[in-house]
């Protein structure tokens, strides 16, 4: 019976590895999609200064900063399920809108610091490689 178990479970994990292209996000990839989706309140450096944050309230995040908040280290897991809309800090206020549809596409194996490879979308990846590149010593 777990010889059965085995192979149901290493046939499905080779079904979901054939779905997923392996190949990560380019480096533009990433800088692009934040352009599109986020410098309009993070502004262009991810300082909160975007066109769009005056008035906001709450103000737009400091996005240079997270990792520095985060004891040095980017917090992968938490800062996707901010942009893709799983987690929120102000559920049924104002805040940063969800993300997750816009960022759905193809996927590929990611680590977010837990040590498995998680199918992820492409883009969401690309997003947050990007924000990692703004990061500065707080």
């Amino acid at each position: 019976m777990q010889r059965i178990l085995w192979g149901v479970w290493g046939a499905g994990l080779l079904g979901l590895a054939a779905c997923m292209d392996s190949a990560m996000p380019e480096p533009g990839d990433g800088r692009a999609l934040y352009g599109d989706y986020c410098a309009g309140c993070h502004g262009a450096a991810g300082r909160g200064d975007g066109p769009l944050a005056a008035g906001m309230t709450p103000p737009p995040a400091d996005l240079t900063l997270i990792a520095a908040r985060h004891g040095g280290a980017l917090p992968r897991a938490q800062v996707m399920s901010t942009i893709d809309g799983y987690s929120r800090v102000h559920p049924d206020g104002p805040g940063m809108p969800e993300f997750g549809a816009l960022l759905q596409g193809d996927l590929v194996p990611y680590d977010s610091g837990d040590g498995t490879l998680t199918p992820t979308p492409r883009r969401l990846v690309a997003l947050l490689e990007y924000l990692e590149t703004l990061q500065v010593e707080g």
